[in-house]
């Protein structure tokens, strides 16, 4: 077995493979593009949510979920989630996590937007990611050590291996130096895609791999339209003192736990305005919290501010130790002065199509953590979930391999497409229509204008990762209209067919291989916001109203961008 990434899903997946009972040794291989713990897992602030506490539920916790997922959950994948919630806090504790307790004894619990309890379990005040990290790793070594599992860092992966003929099954992994690796099961696991844009929380390995390579395999994904934009970034432009040599200069994230804590966003005047926007305030959803942001900065023309200052020096050090530290080293005294944030893109919700289990629509192929679109998030993310969800279905994904069950069908699993180019699918939701009008779906029906001929290619200035990054941001970020997303598409659609290592077969750098992936990526997530013309989560057209606090009834019911890859993934020998 190949496990790929090693954040929080792929590290338990591959604990989980290599605990079980098999007499011909080790049996899962775990790449990592660079070194264990670059990825997303040690930058989580806030904790993980799970219901441990006798006035809670999972039942409440799922509740939450769906609001926060704006109609668009699958009501299955979330009751998976929160009722796996309690084991895999046990699944955590076992593998070495250690969690604050308070001074009764009990679990320390903090709460995030959109939770209706406190749930959030953390480590070190604001370190949970980096614990959990840690633990897990140390973990994954011992086990290597005594030879129940391979790890191999600094091993980037090209292309997923298929065999060939309409039947096609993921049988391995092509290295970027051409290295080979077969195996009865890839499980993809390496995170986000936040790298596409040019403002982000996420670290520079999340460059969207795992959805690039199941889109050149012809695995389904789905919604990559729906990008959460975490409300709280240091808005480093507004702070006068340059950051510290210590500090680096990239986006600061401070967690959503320091509002669940009592802190509030204040414009210029010093006023507070999320009162007036949502009934919950500053712990209203993310995506409703982030565009209240955006458009009071927008009003005032100066920054929104996180004001702290009540809470107290001693306990923003005790309870946030490593945002206290990172702020101060910034220049920042946030317990003397309001902190100036903005928005940065942080998490998709979308991914490739797994059903419970973990599988995919291309047999052999599994997703977990980030990568995957299980069906849990919806339109827009409840605050601490992805570290849950990375524990459940990675947890998922193993067993299902272990207990050798058959991979689905590709029909069988909701939301893959029919028959349809990435380019120019469908919605399920217009498919449906035109079966039952009797009509064929146009190949091409919706998009954008072919790229002008006469002269305007030339205008397009030459790709690089970051004038793609400062393309998504302007177009496809947080507020997006549909000339700016025709605009995307066509810049695109230019450097995807221009002089990029978007079609190259020969062996790739490491650079090359990623901004291939971001490009690929780039252009399925701008194809399924053109798709979407309605505003819902995290997906906002400008001119708008603001979608309803509450999920509308039904909302669920075709309301998917599905999107497949041309089958270009290269195809090998297929062994076991």
């Amino acid at each position: 077995m190949i496990v790929v990434g090693a954040g929080i899903a792929g590290l338990v997946t591959a604990l989980a493979l290599s605990e079980a009972d098999t007499a011909a040794g080790p049996f899962v291989t775990i790449l990592c593009k660079g070194h264990l713990g670059s990825g997303s897992t040690a930058w989580a602030q806030g904790g993980i949510a799970a219901a441990v506490t006798p006035g809670d539920s999972p039942a409440a916790h799922a509740a939450d979920t769906r609001t926060a997922g704006a109609g668009l959950s699958d009501p299955a994948a979330v009751q998976v989630l929160c009722e796996g919630g309690p084991e895999a806090i046990a699944v955590l504790e076992r593998y070495g996590v250690v969690f604050d307790r308070a001074p009764g004894g009990q679990r320390a619990l903090g709460r995030e937007g959109a939770h209706s309890t406190s749930r959030i379990l953390h480590t070190g005040g604001d370190g949970t990611g980096a614990a959990i990290a840690a633990a897990l790793i140390a973990r994954l070594r011992e086990r290597a050590r005594a030879g129940l599992l391979h790890v191999r860092e600094e091993s980037a992966v090209a292309d997923l291996l298929v065999s060939a003929g309409a039947a096609g099954r993921a049988h391995g992994v092509r290295l970027l130096d051409g290295t080979e690796m077969h195996a009865d099961a890839v499980v993809l696991a390496t995170g986000g895609a936040g790298q596409v844009f040019a403002r982000t929380t996420n670290p520079d390995v999340c460059t969207g791999d795992g959805v690039a390579l199941a889109l050149r395999a012809g695995a389904a994904v789905e919604d990559l339209e729906f990008v959460q934009f975490h409300p709280t970034v240091l808005d480093q432009d507004a702070v006068c003192s340059s950051p510290a040599p210590a500090a680096g200069g990239g986006p600061f994230l401070i967690s959503e736990a320091v509002r669940g804590e009592g802190a509030v966003l204040i414009d210029a005047d010093g006023r507070r305005f999320m009162p007036g926007v949502h009934p919950d305030a500053e712990l209203a959803p993310r995506d409703v919290v982030a565009r209240a942001i955006d458009a009071r900065a927008r009003l005032t023309r100066h920054p929104v501010h996180l004001d702290a200052t009540g809470l107290g020096r001693d306990f923003l050090r005790r309870r946030f130790p490593g945002i206290d530290a990172g702020l101060r080293a910034r220049g920042v005294d946030w317990a003397v002065d309001p902190v100036p944030v903005t928005p940065a893109a942080h998490y998709l919700m979308g991914g490739i199509v797994t059903d419970l289990s973990g599988r995919t629509s291309l047999p052999g192929l599994y997703a977990a953590g980030e990568t995957a679109r299980t069906g849990v998030h919806g339109a827009n993310r409840l605050a601490s979930n992805s570290l849950l969800e990375g524990v459940v279905f990675g947890k998922a994904s193993a067993e299902a391999i272990m207990a050798g069950l058959a991979a689905a069908p590709a029909a069988a699993l909701s939301g893959t497409p029919v028959s349809a180019s990435w380019t120019d699918a469908p919605l399920p939701s217009q498919r449906r229509a035109a079966a039952r009008d009797g009509a064929q779906p146009v190949a091409g029906s919706g998009a954008a204008p072919a790229f002008p001929a006469s002269g305007a290619t030339a205008s397009v200035p030459a790709f690089s990762r970051e004038r793609l990054q400062a393309l998504m941001w302007e177009h496809c970020g947080l507020i997006r209209t549909t000339e700016g997303l025709d605009t995307a598409a066509a810049a695109l659609a230019a450097w995807a067919s221009g002089p990029t290592p978007n079609g190259s077969s020969a062996p790739l750098s490491r650079e090359q291989a990623e901004d291939r992936n971001l490009l690929t990526v780039a252009q399925a997530m701008v194809a399924a916001a053109r798709r979407r013309t309605e505003s819902i989560g995290a997906h906002h057209l400008a001119g708008d109203a603001l979608p309803s606090p509450v999920p509308r009834p039904g909302a669920r019911s075709a309301m998917h961008t599905t999107t497949s890859g041309s089958r270009t993934a290269v195809a090998g020998k297929e062994s076991r």
